[in-house]
């Protein structure tokens, strides 16, 4: 069962096998392996907006301000900011800081990483639709002009990771790509906690302390090794014979037994993350469909209506989640900003009200379709699947199940090579705004919205309340409009929200860490007791 993580560790392992095997001694090094379901895809922190880059470069990349363990923002590469006059923020910058080249961090690195992260190879591009101009005022300090007052900006760019300007260009990277290589691909130059020492992609990447980090360092490790493992009964036998030290997530029917073992802590929690199927609403036919030509029945909302009412949701979280999930009737958990507490309520599991809604749509035979599914990159994402494929097939909805992992899933939906597709958002301000902004508003590259609103879902009146929406400080009036925008959300079934995502790690009783709710891991908190 081990052979395939023995095989990875052997490729690019530099020590021995008894070595790397062993418990550090008092003053030895104290290295640290932990192992995850999904490899981070690339090393650029601009070119991919998903949590698991997102999540490992902040630790070795930083921004203007960052989340501490309550998932607060505080001071980073920003000692402090403040609103100007004119639409927009000042960001004084904190001195002293250096790249882990040595180079000296000042505010033209920001005003390039600005300029990078924005521009149309940018998958990060969305953070800044408020932005109009960045200034930069003398070497430390720098103003984010907006279009309209935005109370949200700081927080909204905590994921914002500054880059070395002399760096990206020397080596050719000046701009993110997608889609093939740079230097910056496989390689790190930021001021975070840890640098990168050593990287294979999909096999192992190292990482050893900064020791000219600005910050106090809350670890004692001296190495991290990463490993990703797909298997997750591979990674739990990893963890239980000592060859990692931690492992996110377990496998949830492992859970009982983990907590059990007194030599190993289970640790639990509830992700900001919600699970969610998507539609295709822009294409004006099924893709994959054998026996509905030249039509999309998902443009008619009665039809994602009986698609909602087909799955029983509370099925799925007893069955496949084993109990740890919360059902959703929203894009964001009752613990977010902005959450709609009127709108609480799911739809009712209804396979008669699905019939008759597919019947009164025309289509009362149903009908076959293309549903896109990771297999590796949410709790149980592909067996989600096929147990609500399962279910609407008993209303007539035939699903045409694909799954993959999640390094090809995201280049496929881009592509628009689906009909329906199970998609997961956790949400980088915690509050509602975010997923309205990247699911709910209308594609537009120009405005930098609806990136990740891969069914092209459009609604004139969400469009209209999403600026309002981010510049309105009266607290009762902004919620009265998220919660319009909710309600046609709901109305609309522009999605189908299934459940809050759990956190469950594990990880030796030695091993001390912080878990956030963002479900990002932070070596800086860990340490080897």
């Amino acid at each position: 069962m081990l052979e395939f993580l023995r095989t990875s560790l052997r490729r690019t392992a530099t020590l021995t096998a008894g070595v790397a095997l062993m418990l550090p001694l008092a003053g030895q090094a104290e290295t640290f392996r932990w192992a995850g379901t999904t490899d981070p895809q690339t090393m650029d922190p601009h070119a991919s907006n998903t949590a698991p880059v997102l999540g490992f470069l902040n630790n070795v990349y930083e921004g203007l301000v960052r989340r501490d363990k309550q998932m607060q923002v505080e001071p980073a590469l920003a000692t402090e900011w403040e609103q100007l006059e004119e639409n927009g923020w000042r960001f004084k910058l904190r001195e002293g800081v250096t790249f882990h080249d040595g180079s000296t961090f000042n505010a033209d690195d920001v005003l390039f990483s600005y300029e990078r992260a924005s521009s149309e190879e940018s998958d990060a591009r969305s953070w800044f639709a408020s932005v109009s101009e960045v200034r930069v005022v003398d070497d430390y300090t720098i103003d984010f002009l907006t279009s309209e007052p935005n109370p949200l900006f700081p927080g909204s760019i905590a994921n914002f990771m500054i880059m070395d300007r002399d760096w990206s260009e020397k080596n050719q990277a000046e701009r993110p790509s997608k889609e093939a290589e740079n230097f910056a691909t496989r390689n790190a130059n930021g001021t975070g906690a840890f640098r990168v020492t050593a990287r294979d992609p999909g096999v192992r990447t190292e990482l050893a302390p900064f020791d000219g980090w600005w910050d106090t360092l809350e670890s004692n490790i001296t190495e991290a090794v990463f490993t990703p493992i797909g298997q997750s009964a591979t990674a739990m036998a990893a963890l239980l014979s000592g060859e990692i030290d931690f492992v996110s997530p377990i496998p949830l029917q492992d859970v009982p037994r983990m907590k059990e073992r007194s030599d190993f802590t289970v640790h639990e929690g509830i992700e900001a993350r919600v699970i969610m199927f998507g539609f295709k609403h822009d294409g004006d036919a099924l893709m994959f469909s054998q026996d509905v030509q030249g039509k999309n029945p998902f443009q008619d909302p009665r039809v994602r209506r009986a698609a909602y009412q087909s799955i029983d949701v509370d099925t799925l979280i007893a069955k496949i989640m084993r109990g740890n999930a919360q059902p959703a009737s929203q894009l964001v958990s009752e613990d977010m900003s902005g959450y709609s507490t009127s709108l609480s309520e799911r739809f009712a599991y209804d396979p008669e009200a699905a019939r008759a809604l597919l019947a009164e749509a025309g289509y009362p035979d149903g009908f076959s379709f293309g549903l896109q599914c990771p297999n590796d990159r949410y709790i149980n994402d592909e067996s989600i699947c096929k147990a609500a494929a399962s279910m609407m097939a008993k209303v007539g909805l035939n699903a045409k199940l694909s799954s993959m992992p999640v390094r090809n899933y995201w280049p496929e939906l881009r592509e628009d090579k689906f009909d329906m597709y199970l998609l997961g958002w956790s949400p980088g301000t915690f509050d509602a705004e975010h997923p309205i902004r990247f699911l709910a508003a209308t594609p537009n590259e120009e405005k930098k919205l609806g990136s990740w609103n891969f069914g092209g879902y459009s609604n004139a009146r969400i469009d209209e309340l999403l600026p309002q929406i981010q510049v309105e400080l009266d607290a009762d009036k902004r919620q009265a409009m998220i919660d319009e925008v909710n309600q046609l959300m709901q109305d609309e079934t522009a999605y189908i929200p299934l459940y809050v995502q759990p956190l469950i790690w594990a990880s030796k009783d030695s091993i001390s860490l912080t878990q956030r709710s963002d479900n990002f891991f932070i070596l800086r908190w860990v340490s080897v007791n």
